[in-house]
């Protein structure tokens, strides 16, 4: 199991969390079964940006973005170099520190 600290989210997770996620578990996944609504409009299938994260730490645990991920990335709300899409995302064996940005390109949210 890997440990995965979620920064506070004035939303989504006004308290911060530290959650324990399996290796090979995509970000948004372990968030999900913490009861941590991160969006996910697209059903985590890599076709919008309201996954988006930043890893504040652990970044280089992860395997690389690929090219749709890399494309999406372009167009997401504080695009940061850390930044990822937390359904593409899988945990490795390394702590992750994880900030789920303010803002996302999303107009209406989805509720899951």
């Amino acid at each position: 199991m890997t440990q995965i600290v979620v920064m506070p989210h004035g939303d989504i997770c006004p308290e911060g969390a530290v959650v324990e996620a399996e290796v090979g578990t995509s970000i948004c996944d372990a968030l999900l079964a913490h009861d941590i609504a991160i969006e996910h409009a697209c059903e985590m299938s890599c076709a919008c940006t309201t996954c988006h994260v930043i890893i504040r730490e652990g970044f280089a645990s992860l395997d690389d973005a690929d090219e749709l991920e890399e494309d999406f990335l372009d167009k997401a709300w504080g695009l940061e170099p850390e930044s990822r899409l937390s359904c593409q995302a899988l945990v490795a064996d390394e702590p992750l520190v994880v900030e789920i940005p303010r803002y996302t390109i999303n107009h209406a949210r989805e509720h899951h």
